[in-house]
């Protein structure tokens, strides 16, 4: 199986779950050396042999050519998109900058969902297969410190669901997971409350069930599902009210 974002630390303990079921592992990743370690442990927790790609999504075209080489030696039959980036609006500033709406953009959409879909194309020849997105929570609400990162994984979604109905008929399943907080070192350094947060194990664990059970769309914790509904059904007003004061103090 293929595990962009292996070394981030969902994507690690996303790697050890498949591990021990005894997977064949093929881990992409920006940190050449947490790769490594990370491969290292995935053998010794059952994976029956990984294999690593240092690079980085915001290098589309290069990911393409990385995924057409690698599923032309051995095809996957499982592949799930964990990497990405959150940010938010820098102290001070009235919108987030151009270059960081850029690169989200990029990285959060339209790299995993080239991705995506070259590797479905591939799937739905072989009449089999299954790709998991991992979105965020973010995408279900309009926040004003978080432009990029919520409208990047508003996006990945509506792409996720999209490719799920475009490709049930050729024998591929598409599972988009939409996370709420994950307590990571990188989610730590984004300022603001964090309600909810659960591990990246715990986390891990669930999406791994979800995928294995073919479920079309995960939303965890289960409370983010609701306020999916809330945002949904207030007034306006009300809901842009309520999106502001959401804002970290100075942002």
């Amino acid at each position: 199986m293929l595990l962009t974002g292996a070394s981030g630390e969902l994507g690690g303990a996303l790697a050890l779950e498949f591990a021990r079921e005894g997977a064949f592992l093929s881990l992409w990743g920006r940190d050449a050396t947490r790769l490594s370690l990370i491969a290292a442990a995935c053998s010794a927790a059952g994976a029956t042999g990984t294999q690593v790609r240092s690079l980085d999504l915001a290098d589309t075209d290069a990911a393409i050519a990385a995924l057409v080489l690698d599923d032309g030696a051995t095809p996957f039959d499982v592949a799930m998109f964990a990497s990405g980036l959150g940010d938010i609006r820098a102290a001070g500033d009235l919108v987030e900058s151009a270059t960081q709406v850029a690169r989200l953009g990029v990285v959060n959409f339209v790299s995993p969902a080239a991705l995506a879909t070259e590797l479905a194309a591939r799937m739905a020849a072989r009449r089999h297969g299954h790709i998991v997105l991992i979105g965020s929570a973010a995408a279900f609400h309009a926040l004003p410190f978080a432009t990029a990162y919520a409208a990047s994984k508003a996006g990945l979604a509506r792409f996720a669901e999209a490719l799920r109905i475009n490709v049930a008929p050729h024998g591929v399943k598409v599972t988009l997971v939409s996370p709420g907080f994950i307590d990571t070192a990188a989610a730590r350094q984004v300022p603001g409350p964090k309600p909810l947060a659960i591990s990246a194990d715990v986390a891990a664990a669930r999406i791994v069930r979800a995928a294995a059970r073919g479920k079309a769309h995960l939303v965890t914790p289960w409370p983010f599902a609701l306020l999916r509904v809330v945002d949904r059904i207030l007034p306006r007003p009300l809901r842009d009210r309520l999106l502001r004061a959401l804002s970290p103090p100075g942002r």
